[in-house]
């Protein structure tokens, strides 16, 4: 599958300190140590709908992730899916009698037209589930055949794991065995599906319906793949046993990661999957949470249509710390381009205060669990001096505009 086309992205005088990331497995800030080359996985949409604020505010959190890699000398592998094909996609092209095909390849086109805009540097490997299904189907039956997995006898040819072959089932997401009952059926689980050995174990394969597309699947009978699964194989597949980062929304943090994980930790018999578990905050509307279900996304390509500026979206989703759940409103947006213009008349600047000492400041403050908020503030200290008349760096206007683009991901 096509990625997006990127962007030059400036390099900086020397390098930025190794980076700190809060890990939800361990609840606490941790270095973040690639050994050589920096892996992450970030699962991507499901494109049955267009890219909403939610989609771009953790695009932009794994963004700044693999800037500050680059920043500190490493080369980076970064790998993110588009489920195109799953149950919500196939719903959607129902209600709207849609070909599913044409839904998923047109909003995944506007998905990557919203990244490109939003200045998010592509992954090396953009990969669809579809492409992926005999990979998958190949791992699914080493699990059959492992042990680890079963097939229900009631017809269907479907497929589901044994959590019980994940003995540490439940580490990443640090939540009790009642938590997870909870929130199971609320993100796509089936606790209450006859003939499951644990009302907790997620599908592996979904046997072929009349009703639906399918693919062979050789020795498990035509049908698709479960979405764990799915990004358990393409992680393996292009990253390796072990990674960095694995990060998205923390709505995905139980089931999807925790299950995702135990996957691949029992396909390679390594474990943890990943050495960070990152998960950016949710965005609200006006005081909501922002959700299909309500109703009230606020789509990244609507503010496009109506003029308003990328930076300035950008910029306002970088207001709040990434692991926040934070509101967008009006004024926050009027807010990011006020402040916006302020930066670029100060960019424009024939001096400004230390360029050098702005830049180390940016860094340490994103060094630190990407404090955008603490970065933001050294930012507008800079802007307010140099527009007050501070000269002494006749050079530092020109590195400030590039700190921003490179770490920040603003160009002015």
């Amino acid at each position: 599958m096509e990625s997006w086309v990127g962007h030059e992205v400036p390099r900086l005088p020397g390098r930025s300190e190794p980076l700190r990331l809060f890990d939800s497995a361990r609840q606490s800030v941790r270095p973040s140590e690639p050994d050589g080359t920096a892996t992450m996985y970030v699962c991507g949409i499901t494109p049955y709908d267009a890219t909403h604020l939610g989609h771009a505010a953790t695009m932009i959190t794994f963004d700044l992730v693999q800037r500050m890699w680059r920043d500190a000398g490493h080369e980076v592998r970064y790998v993110q899916n588009v489920t195109d094909i799953d149950d919500p996609l196939l719903e959607r092209a129902e209600r709207d009698r849609e070909d599913w095909k044409v839904l998923a390849m047109r909003e995944t086109a506007l998905f990557r037209e919203d990244m490109e805009t939003l200045r998010i540097i592509p992954p090396a490997h953009y990969v669809g589930a579809v492409e992926s299904i005999p990979d998958i189907a190949e791992k699914v039956l080493v699990l059959l055949k492992d042990g680890a997995a079963y097939r229900l006898d009631d017809g269907t040819g479907d497929v589901y794991f044994d959590i019980s072959a994940a003995p540490n089932f439940g580490y990443e997401s640090n939540l009790s065995r009642a938590e997870m009952l909870e929130i199971f059926p609320e993100r796509g689980g089936d606790p209450d599906r006859a003939g499951k050995r644990d009302p907790l174990d997620p599908l592996l394969w979904r046997g072929a319906r009349d009703d639906e597309p399918s693919w062979p699947g050789g020795d498990l009978g035509p049908g698709r793949p479960g979405w764990h699964i799915e990004c358990a194989v393409i992680a393996l597949g292009l990253l390796g046993a072990t990674i960095d980062v694995q990060g998205g929304g923390n709505d995905l943090l139980f089931p999807h990661h925790e299950c995702s994980a135990a996957h691949a930790e029992r396909l390679t018999g390594v474990a943890p999957f990943a050495s960070h578990y990152v998960h950016a905050g949710m965005i609200g509307l006006d005081g909501e949470k922002m959700s299909k279900s309500r109703g009230n996304l606020v789509f990244v390509s609507r503010l496009r249509a109506d003029r308003v500026d990328p930076m300035a979206v950008r910029l306002a989703l970088l207001s709040g710390h990434y692991r926040a759940d934070r509101t967008w409103t009006d004024d926050l947006l009027t807010a990011a381009e006020h402040r916006l213009d302020r930066w670029r008349r100060a960019a424009a600047a024939t001096a400004g205060p230390s360029g050098s000492a702005f830049l180390a400041g940016v860094r340490e403050r994103l060094a630190d669990d990407l404090d955008t908020p603490g970065a933001l503030r050294l930012v507008d200290a800079w802007a307010e001096q140099t527009l007050a008349g501070a000269d002494e760096d006749p050079a530092a206007p020109r590195l400030f505009a590039e700190t921003l683009d490179a770490l920040l991901g603003i160009r002015l």
